[in-house]
């Protein structure tokens, strides 16, 4: 859950303060538990809105990039230098890119589905 602004401490929910410190841990700790992987040598990735080549382009990693894995969802197949994967890696919010660049270690998920 994100925090959009600020609230004043009277805006407290009733579940009061020590709910909230531990929602905030728990946060803490999914933040941590996120891998980061490293992008196929030599290559400058595409990052787009969704599972597919279709999907609008937003940027371009720079070679040498490292990716936090999110999560995965099936899409379109695509043929890069770790194989033929319909798995797309979600590395931040509304951005995707294609598993087969990304060095996972495996042919499978490696994190939860989206």
């Amino acid at each position: 859950m994100a925090i959009d602004e600020a609230r004043p401490e009277t805006d407290v929910p009733p579940a009061g303060p020590a709910v909230l410190a531990e929602a905030g841990a728990v946060a803490s700790d999914v933040a941590a538990a996120v891998r980061y992987y490293p992008v196929a040598p030599g290559v400058a990735l595409h990052v787009r809105t969704g599972p597919g080549t279709q999907y609008d382009l937003i940027r371009t990693l720079p070679v040498g990039s490292r990716v936090p894995i999110f999560c995965q969802k099936p899409g379109q197949a695509v043929k890069g230098p770790y194989g033929t994967s319909r798995i797309w890696d979600n590395i931040g919010n509304g951005e995707f890119v294609s598993d087969a660049y990304v060095r996972t270690g495996s042919d499978g998920y490696v994190a939860i589905r989206c």
